[in-house]
């Protein structure tokens, strides 16, 4: 890689870091970011859906850094809503394909501004909230035009471990990610 390719990846990434800092919002899709993006069906009609646990774990840590999470999906699952329930987030809105609206909705009494929200998509309904946010962020197996319109793609692929690789990203760029990793790294 040649130095003027490393300075021009440099100053991406701390336009990206730029950018992060001022995160106060993290909105999530489910389907092919919190997940693999498959569907899996039981014989009896019943949906099933994987997560990482290092993806609940980050989201953990943010919140408690003061970052607040919420979660936009096209689909309607009760399994999302009790992963929701036990990562403690409260913004869910499920079974909406207009995400922008559905955006508008979760936050409209909290008072809000889109440059301060990151949102991680995949597929095409996510387009519409990524053109509008300030830090619209893609999985690497998102369709072609997502991962063009994020200003950053992360490297792990969604429903593995890609949500907890932004959850650690946004710390490091607000300066909280060593405080929150402190408790794990006590031997006391």
């Amino acid at each position: 890689m040649s130095s003027k390719h490393k300075e021009k990846d440099q100053a991406h990434n701390e336009q990206i870091d730029h950018k992060l800092a001022r995160v106060r919002h993290l909105v999530l899709d489910v389907d092919g970011v919190l997940t693999d993006g498959r569907l899996y069906f039981d014989n009896s009609g019943n949906e099933l859906k994987t997560f990482s646990t290092l993806d609940g774990h980050g989201i953990k840590m943010l919140q408690k850094s003061g970052v607040q999470v919420a979660i936009i999906t096209g689909r309607r699952s009760s399994v999302v809503e009790r992963r929701a329930h036990d990562l403690g987030v409260h913004k869910l809105i499920q079974g909406r394909e207009d995400k922008f609206t559905a955006l508008k909705e979760l936050f409209g009494e909290d008072g809000y501004r889109l440059e301060d929200i990151a949102y991680v998509g995949d597929d095409y309904p996510d387009l519409l909230v990524m053109k509008r946010v300030g830090c619209p962020i893609s999985v690497p197996n998102a369709a072609p035009p997502v991962r063009e319109h994020a200003i950053w793609v992360t490297e792990a692929r969604g429903g593995e471990g890609a949500v907890r690789e932004v959850c650690d990203r946004i710390m490091k760029a607000q300066g909280t990610f060593d405080t929150a990793l402190a408790p794990y790294l006590q031997t006391d």
